[in-house]
């Protein structure tokens, strides 16, 4: 019998919620581990083995030294190396302290920040290189069997490049932002959520990162006419990504 393809999962800066949605895969998750061999998960088993992978994913932002060497281990035992969720892809809501000087942030938090060593919250691409991204806060599930299902097959994973707005439209959602002038992320935002929060008539807050070709100048012009100060507009592209998905762009080229 051929040996199964050796899946890790790697644990960094995070809540955790994006491993958490590996065990919440009840319907096919027997399925699942009857196709792969899941060497390396922390969360689920007592016992884990070295690699080498032939697939890791990486859950969580980097924020200390350590956290680099034990990435860069990951990237040379991984055949495929593919971040996942928010934190992994863009920095997460950690992030969001990026803006301000690393020892004021060290000193809210550590009664002694002198022996404290870390570093601004970054996603895990800033020092690796990987081969995908799955986004969210936390990861779409039916996203994550369709990438390992095209891993296993060794064809292109469907990542939707499009907007949220193409889901809001699919699925016949009222447009919170014209119909109730409720800022909304989902025009610069990823699709692959389902539109989540629109169709529950919350705003999307942009945790897919940026999709391809977005036009955040023209909703940073949008908000500001809603009556968004420029700190509350910086806020929502920065909620998720510490620096701006203005700047960010190659995000959601991959």
């Amino acid at each position: 019998m051929a040996e199964l393809p050796k899946v890790a999962i790697f644990k960094f800066a995070s809540c955790s919620g994006c491993q958490l949605e590996f065990l919440n895969l009840e319907p096919v998750l027997l399925d699942l581990l009857g196709l792969v061999d899941l060497t390396h998960f922390v969360m689920a088993r007592r016992e884990n083995k070295p690699g080498p992978y032939d697939i890791g994913f990486v859950e969580g932002s980097i924020v200390n030294p350590e956290d680099i060497e034990r990435l860069k281990k990951a990237r040379r035992d991984c055949g495929l190396l593919v971040a996942i969720g928010a934190c992994a892809c863009h920095g997460g809501l950690q992030s969001l302290n990026n803006g301000t000087p690393q020892r004021e942030v060290e000193a809210r938090v550590y009664e002694h920040p002198a022996e404290v060593s870390s570093l601004k919250s970054y996603p895990v691409d800033e020092y690796v290189d990987i081969d995908a991204k799955l986004s969210g806060c936390p990861i779409n599930k039916n996203e994550l069997v369709e990438f390992v299902k095209s891993a296993l097959l060794g064809v292109t994973p469907r990542i939707r490049p499009h907007c949220v707005c193409v889901e809001c439209k699919l699925s016949e959602n009222v447009c919170l932002t014209v119909s109730e002038k409720t800022p909304c992320m989902g025009p610069v935002t990823r699709a692959g959520c389902g539109a989540l929060c629109p169709a529950r008539s919350t705003a999307c807050t942009g945790c897919h990162g940026p999709s391809s070709e977005a036009n955040a100048a023209s909703l940073r012009e949008m908000f500001a006419e809603l009556g968004l100060q420029k700190a509350d507009i910086d806020r929502n592209f920065q909620k998720y990504a510490g620096l701006d998905m203005d700047l960010r762009k190659r995000e959601g080229s991959r």
